[in-house]
């Protein structure tokens, strides 16, 4: 979401109506212009409903989202009042007209940089893309046009507060009453693709359970997944049971949809159908790969299955809740019955690796405190935490030789796996170890780095010791939840007489209230910090207890100022938003 794009029933500060002569002309100027040059006047724009369109070519976010906003505009612009204006962010005149001749709306002229700034100002606009709506009395309907497009395209317009409430009451009804045709059926298409291009009818469908597959194939936990869920899809198959599965792609080249779903077994929605988004928000998807499960009754079982896929395969099949339970039961045995070896230990696979590469039997491990390290020497977090990780391991085992760590690599290589083991002081299995992706699988790894912590029993202990360590460091051991409700104790004594509000030299705007944080970065040291800050809400400005307590704060009140304000030209990217650095 775009920086400053917030809930559709929020205008901007002071969001009275605005003249549109005023606020888009100029004292030399009084037109806009069109891609080919031709000139608008401001004045025909009164009484019509306007998107000021912040937007930039070096964004990457922005150029992701123009088409979507070209294809809803050329939609709407026949029959209805709807106009964009491009506020052009750009930095030159030739990347201007570059962008500007992909856009079938108007624009601000580059040369008027005033009026540009001016409009950025008055929205307050701190990231990109941003779409500003204005109803046709020139008020602010809702600064946050961006997701609104996304979520709602056409059917949104004109995106008010009514409308999308509106929209989400047809669908809170359309739940209750929900079948697989209110599912996958929009009034121009009755039917689903297969992988040889012929169309299915969703009737066909109907009273079997089906699993809408989310997936992206730029995305790698859904590449990875893919895989595991042909092997169940056609064991299922292959019992008689009635099962199917629809891709609902995420992918925008057509080309990339035909290559992945022909090497997929099941069905599809086609590739960019307008659906797929509207069904993205209908489930409120949260992650990739999601697999939701309809029943036979075209009602939803659940959610998201994949990651019981991946646990229990075809076991997990009919995904109804009967079925969670009794997969509940058998985890909660098969955690009671953990040991060492049965998570280390696979046929001949019975031994880790100190750095010199000689063999340690799993055995010889057993009984002591266990922490799985899943990293890479590519992960930059993981280089990282690597110095707090060694930090505490030579401190743990200073009280306690029954502390062991083993390296769960996930390099890409054999040379990066030996440079990036060779500067820790563990164990690890082998570069490549056909455990790692059965151990990845077994502790849910989805990033890294993570730790999990392995009690004497050879029972988890914790799959939160990353975060016990970054908050704790070797205090936290043995990871257990009597450590941290004894830490939590000692933390508490530490705050005793500090203030719980206080004003400061270098935040002058607010009070910084104390709070608690696992981690985050002084801004007044930039150094790390856990446990207790003085926090601005507002602003997201936390201080180091010291920094905020201690008397002298001339210096580094004018180191932080240096370094929180950059240059005015900088910018940073995400992935969602650009903003200024």
């Amino acid at each position: 979401m775009a920086d400053g794009e917030r809930s559709v029933s929020q205008t901007i500060d002071g969001g009275d109506s605005h003249d549109i002569q005023s606020l888009l002309s100029s004292s030399e100027r009084d037109f806009l212009v069109r891609n080919n040059g031709d000139q608008v006047k401001i004045n025909s724009l009164k009484g019509k409903k306007i998107g000021l369109y912040f937007s930039a070519s070096w964004c990457g976010p922005c150029r992701r989202f123009t088409p979507t906003l070209v294809e809803v505009y050329n939609e709407l612009s026949p029959t209805s009042d709807f106009e964009v204006i491009f506020v052009s962010r750009d930095k030159d005149d030739t990347s201007f007209n570059e962008y500007f001749s992909k856009m079938p709306w108007l624009a601000i002229p580059f040369s008027d940089s005033e009026t540009r700034d001016h409009l950025n100002a008055l929205f307050k606009v701190r990231g990109i893309p941003n779409l500003v709506l204005l109803d046709d009395n020139g008020k602010v309907s809702s600064n946050g046009g961006v997701r609104l497009i996304q979520e709602y395209g056409t059917e949104g317009y004109p995106y008010t507060t009514e409308k999308i409430k509106e929209l989400k009451e047809r669908e809170e009804i359309a739940k209750r009453e929900q079948s697989l045709k209110s599912v996958l059926v929009t009034h121009s298409r009755d039917f689903v693709v297969s992988y040889d291009g012929k169309k299915v009818p969703v009737a066909e469908l109907e009273g079997k359970t089906v699993g809408l597959y989310f997936s992206s194939s730029s995305y790698k936990a859904s590449t990875d997944f893919t895989p595991k869920l042909v092997e169940v899809y056609e064991k299922l198959k292959d019992k008689g049971e009635n099962f199917e599965i629809v891709l609902i792609s995420l992918d925008d080249d057509e080309e990339s949809f035909k290559q992945d779903l022909g090497s997929m077994p099941w069905l599809a929605l086609p590739c960019k159908d307008k659906s797929c988004q509207k069904l993205v928000r209908y489930f409120e998807l949260s992650t990739l790969p999601t697999v939701v499960i309809i029943g036979p009754d075209g009602k939803t079982l659940n959610s998201n299955v994949a990651e019981t896929i991946e646990e229990h395969g075809i076991e997990a099949f009919p995904f109804t809740p009967e079925k969670f339970v009794e997969l509940a039961a058998i985890e909660k045995a098969r955690e009671e019955a953990q040991t060492l070896e049965s998570v280390l230990v696979s046929r001949d696979l019975d031994f880790v690796i100190a750095k010199d590469g000689s063999k340690i039997p799993v055995s010889d491990l057993v009984g002591k405190n266990i922490l799985l390290y899943f990293s890479a020497h590519w992960c930059p977090p993981c280089r990282a935490f690597l110095p707090k990780l060694i930090e505490a391991y030579h401190k743990i085992k200073a009280k306690d030789e029954a502390f062991e760590v083993v390296f769960i690599s996930s390099d890409r290589d054999q040379s990066s796996f030996t440079d990036f083991f060779s500067g820790m002081p563990w164990l690890a299995l082998p570069f490549g170890d056909a455990r790692k992706a059965s151990l990845s699988r077994k502790f849910k790894v989805r990033g890294i780095p993570m730790l999990v912590a392995i009690g004497p029993t050879g029972r988890t202990v914790s799959l939160e010791a990353r975060d016990m360590i970054t908050s704790h460091g070797a205090d936290a051991y043995p990871f257990t939840e009597e450590t941290l409700k004894e830490l939590e104790k000692k933390y508490e004594e530490m705050a005793k007489g500090w203030p719980e509000k206080l004003k400061h030299a270098l935040h002058e705007e607010h009070e910084l209230v104390l709070s608690r944080y696992r981690h985050y970065y002084c801004d007044g040291c930039n150094e790390e910090g856990h446990t207790w800050a003085f926090y601005c809400n507002k602003c997201d400005f936390h201080l180091h207890p010291k920094c905020a307590l201690e008397d002298n704060k001339e210096t580094k009140e004018d180191d932080a100022k240096e370094q929180n304000h950059p240059t005015k030209e900088g910018w940073n990217c995400d992935g969602d938003v650009c903003k200024k650095a």
